[in-house]
């Protein structure tokens, strides 16, 4: 029986623990509390095919759409063909999914050809998973590590072989392992509006940049349409628009229909930056959702959650449109992975929105997410104790040296940083503004060693990365739209990888244990 790190407590991260808890001694690390995760905020649902009306052959083709030329098919395919079963497999482990009498209930989102977005507590369904999942875990045999934060991974003789975390007092220690799987989740944190929680600091992705792993497509963000224009920018799930709702400019005119047959419904990227340019041509102020012509005890029922944040602000949107704009939502990019899971980095994995896969091309398909997670974490954990470790599948990889985070320079504040995210590597992106996005990068430092320093220093590690592939990519394509590059090129038809150099201080699981560092058994 070998020991495995799981990092992070979402679906991906407690599927995988628990299918290994089976044949290994399991780990997981989790840098709040177990239930704490981006998952337990998904709205939607998760999408799969479920029904005799739809097809795999379907979910596919919407998919590969959806991903602007970039979705790989072969992984398009795994994602599609496998999800129902394990759909099966959440339902068996206590997974309650919103029924229609006797069937399984369900939703059409944007871009999707089928209503095949299954639900759960009406618009929570990510929080009824997670319940779920966690319950399962705290019955299991699953060494749980709450409050407990990644710092670096450890590398010795090129293979992985545990973490380094900084444990709930404050101390530094490794938990050494056969096999790391981050399933951290991304990294939305980095903009000024982020539907994404307070943990979403990219602390997977830059600990494996830092260890030398591949990461890929980092320059696909997508921005949800609409997130309410109110502090918090709680999330309003495209599932609402699925059942009906419109977008209003200030004047009433549902100015969609305009912009794309999709109107509403059209992918994401098109209608969050349809959103976008309509704001800018009101000076700045939100567009309008109206959901009005669904009522009162629909929108109760159907979307409870979504119904309670209005009303806590003061919003009845039976009666009224409720104001809405983007906000960084989820990210494509990550570490560049595998069918299986598995990473350049021999004994790492990644799965969920830490990794990148090839599914999702240049912009996901809405539900997709948890699928993914779901689909790919099951399959990581009949891999993990493989002994040879493949060649990861070709990308085209640029040497990229980070500027050490602890030497000269201005000191960067978390607010700075996102404010220039927002304002340079956003929705909008352009050669000047990414150019000096990479300049002002380049001249800050993230000081300090608490838990909320290095992770404002993940992220601008994260931020200097998007910036030159976001400049490294001269199209647009899917999330990434080039104002000076607004058509798509068949020259940038394949995935730009990055690698940055390995970390000095990544090679410590043979260091001697000092006061402050000690070494957690599995």
């Amino acid at each position: 029986m070998n020991d495995v790190v799981v990092v992070g407590s979402g679906i991906a991260g407690l599927i995988i623990a628990l299918q290994a808890s089976r044949t290994h001694r399991v780990s997981l690390v989790t840098k709040t509390e177990l239930a704490e995760s981006n998952t337990r905020y998904a709205q939607g649902g998760i999408a799969a095919v479920m029904f005799d009306d739809d097809s795999v052959a379907a979910h596919i083709q919407d998919t590969l759409a959806a991903g602007a030329g970039l979705g790989d098919p072969a992984i398009v395919e795994i994602l599609c063909a496998e999800g129902p079963g394990r759909i099966r497999d959440l339902i068996a482990l206590g997974v309650e999914f919103d029924r229609d009498g006797a069937d399984l209930a369900r939703g059409l989102e944007a871009a999707h050809s089928s209503a095949r977005v299954l639900h759960a507590g009406g618009d929570a369904t990510g929080a009824v998973i997670e319940t779920a999942l966690v319950a399962a875990v705290r019955r299991s045999a699953i060494q749980v590590h709450e409050h407990t934060f990644l710092a670096e991974l450890v590398v010795d003789s090129g293979r992985v072989r545990g973490v380094e975390v900084v444990d709930p007092t404050g101390r530094m220690r490794v938990i050494a392992a056969d096999a790391v799987v981050l399933a951290s989740g991304g990294s939305g944190q980095l903009y000024r509006h982020t539907t994404n929680p307070a943990i979403a600091t990219g602390d997977g992705a830059a600990a494996a940049l830092r260890a030398g792993a591949v990461l890929s497509d980092v320059e696909f963000y997508q921005f949800h349409p609409t997130a309410l224009a109110a502090p918090g920018n709680f999330l309003v799930s495209e599932a609402v628009r699925g059942e009906g709702a419109v977008l209003l400019d200030a004047r009433g005119h549902r100015f969609m229909l305009d912009q794309h047959e999709g109107a509403e419904l059209a992918p994401r990227d098109i209608v969050a930056r349809g959103i976008a340019t309509q704001m800018a041509r009101q000076g700045g102020d939100p567009v309008l959702l109206d959901a009005t012509s669904l009522g009162s005890a629909f929108l109760a029922e159907r979307f409870p959650s979504i119904d309670a944040a209005c009303r806590r602000l003061g919003l009845d949107w039976s009666e009224r449109p409720i104001p809405v704009t983007p906000a960084a939502h989820y990210w494509m990019g990550g570490v560049a992975t595998d069918e299986w899971g598995r990473t350049s980095l021999p004994g790492l994995f990644a799965v969920g929105e830490v990794s990148s896969t090839g599914v999702h091309g240049a912009n996901r398909l809405a539900s997709n997410s948890l699928l993914e997670s779901l689909v790919f974490a099951w399959r990581a954990a009949a891999r993990l104790d493989d002994a040879a470790w493949p060649a990861l599948a070709p990308v085209e990889a640029s040497e990229h040296p980070l500027p050490p985070h602890d030497g000269p320079g201005t000191a960067v504040s978390r607010d700075t940083l996102r404010d220039l995210a927002w304002s340079r590597l956003g929705l909008y992106r352009d050669a000047e503004g990414l150019g000096s996005a990479a300049g002002i990068l380049a001249s800050w430092r993230a000081p300090g060693d608490s838990v909320a320093e290095r992770e404002t220093r993940n992220l601008l590690d994260l931020a200097r990365l998007m910036a030159s592939a976001a400049l490294a990519r001269e199209e647009s394509r899917g999330a990434h739209f080039r104002t000076d590059h607004p058509e798509t090129s068949a020259r940038f038809e394949r995935h730009l990888g990055w690698v940055a150099p390995p970390a000095a201080a990544a090679s410590r699981i043979h260091s001697p244990v000092g006061a402050e560092e000690s070494v957690i058994a599995c």
